[in-house]
């Protein structure tokens, strides 16, 4: 849909435009909702049809987030792995999103619109850490009353801009479209050089589960650092002899630890991303034995005695 065309739908329905563009995009299609918002705060010039738009998108984005809230309590930590596993940068784990949201609390969820990553995932990783509903309700339809009157509000009060900037997109739309396809090259090839990037820095020694095991059981054990994240230690249980640890916080889990003692970092992201990040800014502390486990913590439940399984 070209922007006269949106443009013309707006003026005829804005209300449902709105409604299924938001709840789209907050679901976690790749639908951009804020142009279409900017375009019908500038055509709705009444408090009335204002406020009805603002309305429905702030019911359509406390219903995605709901569905997300729902799945991240029903099924835990499985959500946000898969969450992770769509992601095109295997660098961006979400446990580390999590241990943001646990740091910021209902705060977080108020934000969230404004983040880019952290909308999506806010939601489901609140539902895995049994958030209270009512809370979670009420944080998710400020943080849409925010996020979405913010974009109306914008467009309300540059109703000349915006037009006029309709108008100059529609003389040139030829040449528009060049840049947007510039600009979405532009985008992936920097995702793609960031996962370049990630695999380059993925050519760390790492340790078999076998090696670890054989380790612990040794008269100089490494310090196991656990990154799996709060939901899915909470729901599986700790590692018997682990550290939980956040990335932020890598140096209050490692603690008065040599820094000539071997250190292993186990997380469950796809390609041990956040094992190899943590391995990396150890390393670059001055700890000079950090090796990820290899295949993290399915390769750890794969080879662990069932008395140290969680």
């Amino acid at each position: 849909m070209d922007i006269a065309h949106l443009q013309h739908t707006l003026q005829r329905d804005a209300v449902t435009v709105v409604f299924v563009n938001v709840l789209l995009q907050q679901i976690g299609l790749p639908v951009p909702a804020v142009p279409t918002l900017l375009i019908a705060g500038s055509l709705l010039a009444a408090p009335g049809p204002l406020a009805r738009v603002l309305a429905a998108a702030i019911v359509a984005s406390v219903i995605a987030d709901a569905l997300w809230y729902a799945a991240g309590r029903r099924f835990g930590y499985r959500v946000l792995a898969g969450l992770c596993r769509l992601s095109i940068n295997p660098a961006s784990c979400v446990s580390q999103t999590e241990a943001h949201f646990i740091r910021w609390g209902v705060s977080s969820l108020v934000v969230a619109k404004f983040v880019p990553g952290f909308s999506t995932v806010a939601p489901p990783i609140a539902g895995a850490l049994r958030m209270a509903p009512a809370g979670f309700l009420a944080a998710a339809g400020a943080g849409a009353g925010l996020w979405a009157g913010l974009a109306l509000g914008v467009g309300w009060l540059a109703q000349d801009a915006v037009l006029a900037l309709i108008a100059a997109l529609e003389a040139h739309a030829g040449r528009a479209a060049l840049w947007l396809v510039a600009l979405a090259g532009l985008w992936l090839g920097w995702k793609l050089w960031q996962k370049y990037r990630f695999r380059r820095l993925g050519a760390v020694p790492r340790i078999s589960a076998a090696e670890l095991l054989a380790a612990l059981d040794s008269d100089a054990p490494p310090l196991l650092l656990d990154l799996r994240g709060a939901s899915m230690v909470a729901e599986l249980g700790p590692i018997p002899g682990a550290r939980v640890a956040e990335h932020d916080r890598l140096a209050d889990a490692v603690g008065d630890w040599p820094k000539a003692a071997p250190i292993v970092t186990l997380c469950a992201c796809p390609e041990d991303a956040g094992a190899i990040q943590a391995a990396v800014r150890l390393r670059d502390a001055g700890y000079r034995s950090v090796r990820p486990l290899d295949g993290g913590y399915a390769a750890w439940c794969a080879v662990a005695r069932p008395s140290a399984r969680p």
